[in-house]
């Protein structure tokens, strides 16, 4: 037994070497191979981050004009897959729907059993691809509508828009939905991504990896906070209160107010800087009582608990108002986080030893008696009462 606690939760624990991505919580710094995230959101395109994210430098206008192509024309899936997302019910969930599917597209890779640096590269092209495929088509199949077809003249969030509502998407929205996958693209060994690294460290292939990836990133606190968030705004408008005196009454109760706070920032989430402008930018285009309301709680919360909104604060009301349901907020977010995840595994698999950390050992001290069968009693803890109905 250690002398130490272990951190609960492995907190600033460092458990890897990576190149791929740095913070500085601290001082609210987000990096994806050192270029910090606000240059990236300003002057890249999700496609120029994802060849950023797994070839370690920005591409020339040659090498992303490729790169461009082959993701475009990844944009396929077997039609067994296709008739598997027809017979799920339609009130599955969308990120089980996401899960299963991916897992069950490894029996179509071609690159399935394969490791090796190439191999994996083929098959990021085809799972950040596929992923934005999936969420679009069950959604168009759940709500009994004809799938759309990808269109591969259109950029990787565009063409998601547009396989999601069947209409071309505006540039105010095709750029606002970019600009959020760039922010969601990487955030170093958050739960989802270490998963996936842990499961890739045993060898296992990419489509085993994301799915474990995908089963974290399920989990409520890592990514259905901002379903949270919209649903707390939703709950303010039909209460009709002020938004600021909704709130004060949820903190009075003790109840927990979602989207702030940050398990690594102690300063401002540099992405919830520019999803902040993005959410009064499309309420200017669209309807801003999801930006004002946000802004009210923000500007509320920050002063009374001294708090900062995070990411997924203000990508509620951005997605909300480019016409997402709140339960495509989580998937929407693996479209974007598959280009980070994939960069892990391919790092993994290039200089790979299994991930095997120790448990500071808190049971019974050292050695315990065996007691004989007869003189056992019962330590069974009884399971706590059923709340009443």
């Amino acid at each position: 037994m250690s002398t130490t606690a272990a951190p609960k939760g492995l907190q600033d624990v460092v458990a890897n070497e990576s190149s791929i991505c740095f913070i500085d919580g601290g001082k609210g710094i987000l990096s994806y191979r050192g270029i910090d995230i606000h240059e990236l959101a300003d002057k890249s395109t999700f496609e120029e981050i994802t060849y950023l994210l797994w070839n370690g430098a920005l591409p020339t206008a040659a090498e992303l004009n490729d790169f461009t192509h082959q993701l475009a024309a990844a944009r396929q899936l077997p039609s067994d897959v296709i008739d598997f997302l027809s017979s799920v019910p339609k009130t599955a969930s969308p990120m089980e729907v996401l899960r299963t599917t991916v897992s069950l597209l490894s029996i179509y890779d071609p690159d399935e059993k394969s490791v090796l640096h190439t191999a994996n590269i083929r098959k990021s092209f085809r799972l950040t691809a596929q992923i934005a495929m999936i969420v679009a088509i069950f959604d168009r199949i759940r709500k009994g509508k004809e799938i759309v077809a990808p269109d591969t003249s259109l950029s990787h969030a565009g063409n998601f828009l547009w396989m999601l509502t069947g209409e071309k998407p505006t540039e105010t929205a095709t750029k606002a939905l970019d600009v959020a996958l760039i922010l969601h693209a990487d955030h170093e060994l958050n739960a989802s991504t270490f998963a996936a690294r842990v499961i890739a460290a045993t060898l296992s292939d990419m489509h085993s990896a994301i799915t474990g990836a995908i089963g974290a990133l399920k989990g409520p606190l890592h990514g259905g906070a901002n379903e949270a968030v919209m649903h707390l705004l939703y709950d303010v408008e039909k209460s009709g209160e002020d938004p600021v005196d909704h709130v004060r009454k949820m903190l009075a109760n003790k109840e927990k107010i979602s989207g702030f706070g940050h398990r690594v920032y102690t300063t401002e989430d540099p992405r919830a800087t520019h999803l902040r402008k993005m959410s009064e930018d499309l309420g200017k285009d669209a309807n801003p009582k999801w930006y004002e309301m946000s802004r009210a709680i923000e500007l509320f919360v920050k002063d009374e608990k001294k708090l900062n909104a995070n990411v997924d604060f203000y990508s509620a009301s951005t997605y909300t108002t480019l016409g997402i349901d709140i339960d495509l907020f989580t998937p929407i977010f693996a479209i974007s986080r598959i280009s980070g995840w994939c960069a892990h595994v391919i790092e993994q698999h290039d200089d790979n030893r299994l991930i095997r950390p120790r448990a500071d050992y808190t049971g019974p001290a050292w050695p315990a008696p065996y007691v004989p069968m007869e003189q056992r009693t019962s330590q069974t803890k009884p399971y706590p009462p059923k709340p009443s109905a």
